[in-house]
């Protein structure tokens, strides 16, 4: 299980995505530039203990119209090769020293966890609690595979399309997560999808899906 260590960064993830955010082609916009405010998410597990994986929900400004987006994060105690523009920025932690974080879209230690939480292979962590699964998020896959790599990554307006290869599959699975968040929605149509709560600017909790994974020949349509 990985150990969350309550300590500081500097700079931290949410200044980090202050800056980085403008950059996605998702990213709505508003008056006075990003303001991101941690509003939820969870965690899996690296089971080579490696990698730290979050996927967070903020919000951006404030009234009920402020949109909430997920950032999948992952955490790295030295560079991604060939990720190089899929880096968020470094961060000094106050205990592991420098990390590395990315956009965990096209990190494919995320990607493998994602898909195992979608298989039932891999349990849901809470947040900010050590070896705490965390129960609020639900997931399910039929059929499921054992495994699944990342083949490549696609961005479209309101979501990213992660596309990746089952163990013994014929064809490639296209794993779309949600960058913009919607309540209520269940990501329509699909082989399986992975469901999880989010808090609202104005503090009421949201439930939504924030990953599908689409069907077999579902990776060829254009976004």
């Amino acid at each position: 299980m990985a150990v969350i260590h309550h300590t500081t960064m500097q700079p931290t993830k949410l200044e980090l995505l202050t800056a980085w955010l403008p950059s996605r082609t998702w990213y709505a916009g508003g008056a006075g530039g990003p303001c991101p405010e941690k509003a939820g998410g969870f965690r899996l597990d690296d089971p080579a203990g490696e990698v730290g994986i979050e996927f967070m929900a903020v919000t951006d400004g404030a009234g009920p119209d402020a949109p909430a987006y997920l950032i999948p994060m992952t955490y790295r105690g030295e560079p991604l090769e060939g990720a190089e523009d899929a880096l968020i920025g470094t961060s000094e932690h106050g205990v592991l020293g420098t990390r590395w974080i990315y956009d965990g879209t096209h990190d494919p230690v995320l990607v493998a966890q994602l898909y195992a939480l979608l298989a039932g292979h891999a349990q849901a962590q809470e947040q900010s609690t050590d070896d705490t699964p965390d129960l609020t998020v639900a997931a399910s896959l039929a059929p499921a595979g054992t495994a699944a790599e990342l083949v490549r990554v696609t961005e479209g307006p309101d979501h990213t399309d992660v596309t990746v290869r089952e163990t013994g599959a014929a064809a490639p699975l296209a794993l779309r997560l949600r960058r913009v968040l919607r309540a209520g929605e269940d990501g329509g149509p699909g082989r399986g999808r992975v469901v999880a709560e989010w808090r609202l600017a104005d503090g009421t909790t949201a439930r939504g899906a924030i990953a599908v994974a689409l069907g077999d020949r579902a990776w060829f349509r254009p976004s």
